[in-house]
């Protein structure tokens, strides 16, 4: 866009906020934004602030807890708070929440969303608009990688992570790296799983994508049908693979990972207590703000999660999105135009991009990002670097078809018992394709 066109669009709302605060005795306008993504709380209220500064409008941030937001949103919706800008989670989340989704075809951002086939859209009208592109792999420290690949007593022929690229190779060194963890200095090659109730949610929702993701390619489901109700967990036994290698070349026992979080993981990892964690991009601010972090941004570099599928060695990381800004059609029009400008305005003003791009640390899918104002942080780099290497296929996110919350915890719950030996993996993939099937056809 042109920056006259952006200038005159900013000159436009904030005579609309000023007349607004000053004239017919309307008042300030405002309007509730409920935020998805807690580890990013204080940085859309700085946003809010500055938008206020500038227009007038005040934006009022909310945030649900972990693994709470549906039903934060539930409660909220039916009270004179209810939020003016949420979120879906992808056409499931839409399905849920359309009575309240308002029609954005007609909006600055998503006139300016550079792949209008990631929209939520329903009869040629768009309900959800993704706002970020985010991917998860294994995170690994290059520093300590290198040092075992120096190692005189090491065990396997492989001499840098590049010749990694499938799950036989990754646990041959993983187990050989924990072989020699005391002349590496680590506790453990994996940080510890984190598998306390609420802190699940890399296993049971990011690492249960794999087995997923694979189960329909290898069957050519068409994930807008009702065969994806189903699901015979066929991919169960590469699943088990990398999380048996997770839980047992660890910096912790396995029986106690039910105490642990994600914030204790990535402690560990940015005290190089450990040589790899499982993440998103999401997570650099987790590794570079743990006092005494020692990973340097060079290093930190990202490997797919491999675990067994034959012909993975053209996998790369699982990249997609399950967030998607939808505005509340039960809003009065000018708190809905506010809302929609408020978005816009975070994307593709100066201050709104270099928020989006550096504190948020988000891959902005909209083409109002020049090649200078793409992300600095060396996850999301990585990111970008992998969808752009040629012969590789990254891992679509279909864990927005998971059927429920409910199937998602009761699975944490699940590999929890096993890990601690109290279930045998049998019983958890025979829980897996029941409850599959009984949360689809509630």
């Amino acid at each position: 866009m042109k920056r006259t066109t952006i200038a005159l669009a900013a000159a436009g709302a904030i005579l609309l906020a000023s007349c607004a605060r000053t004239g017919g005795g309307k008042g300030q306008v405002k309007i509730r934004y409920l935020n998805f993504k807690p580890e990013v709380a204080s940085y859309y209220q700085e946003l809010a602030d500055e938008y206020e500064k500038q227009t007038g409008v005040k934006v009022i941030v909310e945030t649900a807890a972990n693994n709470a937001y549906e039903s934060t949103l539930t409660s909220k919706m039916a009270t004179k708070e209810a939020p003016t800008l949420f979120q879906i989670n992808g056409p499931r989340g839409y399905a849920n929440w359309a009575d309240y989704c308002a029609d954005l075809s007609q909006t600055e951002i998503y006139k300016h969303l550079s792949d209008k086939s990631l929209a939520v859209t329903q009869g040629g009208k768009v309900y959800g608009i993704p706002y970020v592109v985010e991917g998860y792999g294994i995170i690994y420290n290059k520093a300590l990688t290198d040092k075992y690949f120096a190692l005189p007593s090491k065990a396997t022929p492989y001499s840098s992570m590049d010749e990694i690229d499938n799950f036989q190779k990754l646990k041959a060194i993983c187990d050989d790296m924990q072989k020699n963890a005391s002349a590496l200095g680590i506790e453990g090659v994996f940080a510890s799983t984190s598998l306390k109730s609420g802190e699940d949610w890399r296993w049971q929702t990011h690492l249960a994508n794999l087995p997923v993701y694979w189960e329909f390619k290898t069957n050519n489901v068409d994930l807008a049908s009702d065969a994806t109700k189903e699901i015979k967990f066929q991919y169960g036994d590469q699943f088990r693979n990398i999380f048996d290698l997770y839980l047992n070349d660890s910096t912790v026992d396995r029986k106690t990972v039910g105490t642990k979080t994600v914030t204790d993981s990535m402690a560990e990892f940015a005290l190089e207590k450990c040589v790899m964690v499982q993440n998103g991009n999401w997570a650099w601010g987790q590794i570079a703000d743990v006092a005494g972090n020692k990973v340097l941004p060079e290093n930190v570099k990202y490997l797919p999660i491999y675990t067994g599928v034959p012909g993975e060695e053209s996998q790369g990381l699982c990249i997609g999105t399950e967030n998607f800004y939808s505005i509340n059609s039960q809003s009065s029009a000018e708190e809905q135009k506010a809302a929609a400008d408020f978005v816009y305005w975070l994307y593709s003003s100066d201050f709104g991009k270099n928020y989006v791009t550096n504190k948020l640390g988000f891959i902005a899918p909209f083409d109002t990002f020049g090649p200078a104002e793409r992300p600095t942080d060396p996850l999301a780099k990585e990111i970008l670097a992998w969808m752009e290497k040629d012969g590789i296929t990254s891992v679509s996110w279909n864990f927005t078809l998971f059927p429920s919350q409910k199937f998602k915890d009761d699975f944490g719950s699940a590999l929890l018992q096993y890990a601690q030996g109290q279930k045998t993996w049998d019983a958890v993939s025979s829980e897996v394709v029941t409850n599959w099937k009984k949360e689809s056809n509630m």
